[in-house]
């Protein structure tokens, strides 16, 4: 395996050795067959041999996707285009007439035409660079959506294909990993041209299975066309990104997407909410009940009496049993026809025990052979199989006080995280720092700081990542919402507004006593906080370590040499 050819670049930069070159002719021809209106206006001097949508990414031989944007055409890019080595470009008729120069197309530059540009990108890309071909080699790959959990669900079901002996890959939003070497990246779900080419770039590197986190955004904005997942999965939906969607069925209706033949051969939905039954019963529609499986993790959950779902099917599962098992739990899945599966994961909280089944699941139903299939059962047993290490999820810093970093930064994630750490200590006590993003949903802010107040015996309001946003009223904000809260009775008896966040950290700590649980939510794995446009270092896994080892408190192994 060339790995050094992983680490020369980024998602952004990086293509595989074989492509599919190619000519303007042909690329109307496919997007006519693809049911598109286009024409080709002008030949290219030298053959199409890369896509992309960002002239500051064009390698020689590419198709330049011009694009209408939110302020700018992508076509006044042209000449940046050109001086790179653009072969191509497909853009609109707006687009055609921006490329004119003194009313002429410029020379050598192959020119497409077509009136949805944005839907032709991924259908393009897969045919450029082969990244699932007719004849097999693709990776088999795996796609989770959902508000919460996707990360951690992904990791998960890489951790399980390894135990099956398969290299995998990983695309998501912490990292991208290749065969184990990681490849910068700047989204949750990169553009379409670099999704395929990675997928394509994975198969050369003999990459068997790959993991990739579909976020909503991807889908509105058409990131995953032109490809087919083996197996679909689906955590849960609670409110974020109404920034983007306004309503929550707008939000619903854009992960519903993924479940549809055109991008998933198979599906696994959790259906332990309305949400859920709602997404199981449009997946079903989709696919038919033959490729889709439900699974309820919460007792009751999506087969209660008189619901839609109270019979459960013959391949459809629930969890029957569950137990902790050090910082993690045990547990048993159980079909409907009784066949049961026994697994765990040491990650802790019960929300862990959802992603951990929603992954096991994903796993088994990509196998169709029993024998397989009693291959997956049985390295799902083993405690380790589905026990990763998640950066900035749950991630353990110390143990007395228990103090954990999480991506927490919605109402139902942080209500999930502070149920999660109760401590077993009766004079315990919950301390929480967390903050509310800039320039995202507003309404969210007063109810994080009311879910705060309710779980949390001390709550210390700070900054996350302000972006443009003035920090102070984003504080204000939040704060609001926990001081109404306690003054209607809830469980917090001290709400303190602190920055920057390195103080709240080490206020927190200073807090705290062996006996107590810290989260610093929010931010996770993040290592820069963005204020007013710049990057400021910060980890808050760093930040925490270095206070609590200045307080006097023991941290873990991998952080006792931490300092700032």
């Amino acid at each position: 395996m060339n790995n050094q050819r992983l680490l020369n670049g980024s998602a952004q930069t990086l293509r595989p050795r074989q492509v599919n070159r190619t000519s303007c002719v042909q690329v109307a021809e496919w997007l006519i067959d693809l049911g598109q209106e286009a024409r080709h206006v002008q030949e290219a001097a030298a053959p199409i041999s890369g896509i992309t949508l960002d002239s500051r990414e064009i390698q020689k031989g590419d198709l330049y996707v011009a694009l209408s944007g939110a302020k700018t055409h992508g076509a006044t890019f042209i000449a940046a285009a050109l001086e790179r080595g653009a072969s191509a470009v497909l853009t609109d008729a707006d687009g055609l007439e921006l490329i004119k120069q003194d009313g002429a197309l410029p020379q050598g530059l192959g020119v497409i035409v077509t009136a949805d540009v944005r839907a032709a990108v991924g259908p393009l890309s897969a045919r450029i660079y082969g990244s699932q071909p007719a004849n097999g080699g693709a990776p088999r790959l795996f796609a989770v959506t959902g508000t919460n959990g996707k990360t951690t669900t992904t990791y998960m079901i890489n951790s399980a294909m390894q135990a099956l002996g398969h290299t995998t890959g990983l695309i998501g939003t912490i990292e991208i990993l290749a065969g184990g070497q990681a490849i910068p990246s700047k989204l949750t779900t990169p553009e379409s041209p670099h999704v395929h080419s990675l997928i394509a770039l994975m198969r050369e590197q003999g990459i068997s299975s790959a993991a990739m986190e579909v976020s909503s955004h991807a889908l509105d904005y058409r990131r995953v066309d032109g490809i087919r997942y083996d197996v679909a999965g689906f955590t849960n939906l609670t409110q974020d990104h109404l920034d983007l969607h306004g309503t929550m069925e707008k939000y619903f209706e854009s992960k519903a997407e993924l479940f549809t033949p055109q991008r998933t051969r198979r599906a696994v939905i959790t259906v332990d909410d309305e949400w859920g039954q709602k997404m199981a019963d449009r997946a079903i529609k989709n696919l038919g009940s033959r490729a889709v499986v439900r699974l309820a993790t919460k007792r009751g959950a999506g087969f209660e009496a008189g619901s839609e779902l109270s019979t459960l099917g013959p391949s459809d599962w629930k969890l029957i049993r569950v137990q902790r098992s050090g910082i993690g739990h045990s547990f048993v899945l159980e079909r409907g026809d009784g066949l049961q599966l026994a697994s765990s994961t040491q990650l802790p909280a019960d929300f862990n025990v959802s992603n951990a089944a929603l992954a096991a699941l994903m796993v088994f139903e990509s196998v169709q052979h029993e024998g397989e299939r009693s291959q997956v059962a049985e390295k799902l047993s083993r405690p380790e199989t589905l026990a990763p290490v998640v950066p900035g999820r749950m991630q353990l810093i110390s143990t007395a006080p228990t103090a954990l970093v999480d991506f927490a930064h919605n109402p139902d994630a942080l209500k999930r995280a502070l149920e999660a750490i109760e401590p077993a200590n009766p004079k315990g006590k919950i301390i929480i720092v967390f903050g509310a993003t800039g320039e995202r949903d507003q309404t969210k802010r007063p109810l994080m700081g009311q879910i705060a107040a309710s779980y949390a015996d001390i709550v210390i309001v700070t900054d996350d990542d302000p972006h443009h946003e003035a920090p102070g009223p984003i504080r204000e904000a939040v704060e609001s919402g926990a001081l109404a809260a306690v003054e209607g009775g809830a469980r917090a008896q001290q709400v303190f507004n602190i920055e920057p966040r390195s103080a709240a950290i080490t206020r927190a700590i200073e807090l705290a006593g062996p006996e107590d649980s810290i989260l610093i939510a929010g931010r996770g794995h993040e290592v820069a906080q963005d204020v007013a446009g710049t990057d400021l270092e910060l980890d808050d896994r760093v930040e925490t370590a270095c206070a609590l080892l200045a307080a006097g408190y023991s941290v873990l192994p991998a952080y006792q040499n931490e300092q700032k």
